[in-house]
């Protein structure tokens, strides 16, 4: 939906959510589709304990990437925003609230995240 204020037309934020059993944990997604971006929420549980944003610069391949609340040991976050970002070109804030406890589960999150993009990309 396309919003007009002032004469300025943006899109208006939508909200997407959607769940998964991966690994035998209850994994939910939020994402909020923002103008010119979008902030996507993962966890278990409803808590916001990091949020990491990333977006596309002309200067580097990599997008840039900073955390901007949490704890700085957990990368989680940043590196996917950063993959998240250089995928869809896009600005991104990612709050990933999982327990690193298994490298599988972030690689299956991931690749849940990538066919959600592919399903309904409208929503990103």
């Amino acid at each position: 939906m396309t919003e007009t204020q002032n004469g300025a037309m943006f899109d208006a934020i939508s909200v997407h959510n959607f769940s998964e059993k991966i690994l035998e944990q209850a994994v939910h997604f939020h994402v909020m589709k923002l103008s010119g971006g979008f902030f996507l929420w993962v966890g278990s549980t409803p808590v916001l304990s990091n949020l990491a944003v990333s977006m596309s610069s002309k200067y580097d391949s990599m997008p840039l990437s900073t955390l901007v609340m949490g704890d700085p040991s957990n990368t989680a976050p940043n590196s996917l925003s950063q993959r998240l970002a250089k995928k869809t070109k896009k600005q991104v804030f990612v709050s990933y609230s999982l327990p690193m406890t298994d490298s599988n589960l972030s690689l299956l999150v991931e690749n849940r995240i990538k066919k959600e993009l592919e399903l309904h990309p409208e929503h990103f």
